[in-house]
């Protein structure tokens, strides 16, 4: 089976130590192959400090990984600065974005299965000159210019948030039609391509309380919502909405769509966060190749004390190799 790539993220972070308790659990929790794109020198001192029996072998090449054994495949990148547990250093930024580079080359040449990528702290980043909103961003440009949406997925949901990552008042601004339609057509190709769904189904959630109660309380569900809704269904796609967000996460009502497409961040968010905290998961639909995150971030007030929870990486490393299984079915079937 060819391996799953997986980054390293910020080294100050908790990535590292997650990823070898992934290692350590693989058996129990079904992890599918991977290697890391670190620096093993450092693994094997945090490995060692934390008491954690692991084995590292270095490769030269994602070839390499399966002759690995019981040891954790590690191709090798090295930090500038060993790094401090909860102190991001901006000399190691240009290696974070090397590992990030590099995954994202093997990925798109099949030399992995799939990109993971341990969570980065931007701040760190931006003081090197990294010039991107984050990941998604970035993996976007590497790929070409493609033109990504987030997904957030646990056992029993999948959401889209349509704007993400901006105050509130800029998202409601930024909103419009076209932007819905977007997302909505990317998560239904995603949810056939890369999660084996036949006709994927899609709600669409409103924007204000009651879904604008007909205009009532707000105009965007008639303005700008329901049109994209209409051209969604017009595309061939199984959509319904706008719906009233407060009604749209109890099971009931996910047990009648894939996926739902919500206006804002948090209304994405809590409802997932509420079901599955520790078990999230952050795909980038819309790429040319798979990615998948833990839905977390770099938890530096933890880091090094080996408290960190593994089961979002878990989650994101085994939902990789389920797409990366279910596209490559995709393309034979097509």
């Amino acid at each position: 089976m060819t391996p799953i790539a997986l980054t390293m993220g910020e080294p100050a972070g908790i990535g590292s130590e997650i990823a070898l308790l992934a290692w350590l659990r693989r058996a129990q929790d079904g992890v599918p192959s991977f290697f890391v794109i670190d620096d093993p020198l450092r693994l094997e001192r945090l490995a060692a400090r934390l008491g954690w029996s692991v084995k590292l072998r270095r490769i030269a090449a994602p070839e390499e990984a399966a002759a690995a054994g019981e040891a954790l495949p590690v191709l090798p990148l090295t930090l500038p600065r060993a790094p401090e547990a909860g102190r991001p250093d901006p000399a190691n930024a240009a290696a974070v974005i090397a590992a990030i580079t590099t995954g994202a080359d093997l990925v798109t040449a099949g030399r992995a299965a799939a990109l993971v990528t341990n969570p980065i702290q931007k701040e760190a980043l931006y003081a090197a000159g990294f010039r991107h909103p984050g990941h998604t961003e970035f993996l976007a440009e590497l790929a070409g210019g493609a033109t990504p949406a987030m997904m957030l997925v646990c056992a029993e949901l999948r959401v889209v948030p349509v704007t993400i990552h901006q105050p509130l008042r800029e998202a409601l601004a930024a909103l419009t039609t076209e932007r819905i339609i977007a997302a909505g057509r990317i998560a239904a190709a995603a949810l056939a391509r890369d999660f084996g769904i036949a006709r994927p189904r899609l709600a669409v959630a409103g924007l204000n309380p009651h879904a604008g109660e007909n205009g009532t309380l707000g105009r965007e569900e008639i303005d700008i919502i329901a049109p994209a809704v209409a051209a969604l269904r017009d595309a061939g796609i199984a959509v319904e909405g706008p719906a009233p967000a407060d009604t749209l996460f109890h099971p009931a009502a996910r047990r009648r769509y894939d996926a739902a497409l919500c206006m804002y961040h948090d209304q994405a968010l809590i409802p997932l966060k509420t079901i599955d905290f520790a078990g999230g998961v952050n795909v980038t639909c819309g790429l040319p190749f798979i990615r998948t995150s833990p839905d977390h971030g770099t938890a530096l007030d933890i880091a090094g004390t080996g408290k960190a929870d593994p089961t979002s990486l878990i989650a994101a490393l085994r939902l990789a190799g389920a797409m990366a299984a279910s596209r490559a079915r995709h393309r034979t079937a097509g």
